[in-house]
């Protein structure tokens, strides 16, 4: 198990969503990962995207138009084991 980053910062929807699927395809299951960003809508679509995808939101912190979302790995269909 190991923990990640990713900066979304500055992105608009859906990229903040799309990068955050691109990156956590290459995790592992017990991985976790903080997605950065600055875009409102990140807020709603990403905890959604794990929901439908198997994973979980383990933190949510929101500070000066920043919001870091923690994203634990439950699963990854792209992975062949």
């Amino acid at each position: 198990m190991s923990h990640h980053t990713l900066d979304a910062t500055r992105l608009l929807c859906p990229l903040p969503v799309i990068r955050a699927q691109n990156f956590i395809a290459t995790l592992n299951p017990g991985d976790t990962v903080d997605v950065t960003c600055t875009d409102p809508a990140a807020k709603n679509d990403i905890p959604a995207w794990s929901i439908i995808n198997g994973h979980e939101i383990i933190c949510r912190k929101d500070h000066n138009n920043t919001i870091v979302l923690t994203v634990n790995v439950m699963r990854n269909r792209y992975l062949h084991t």
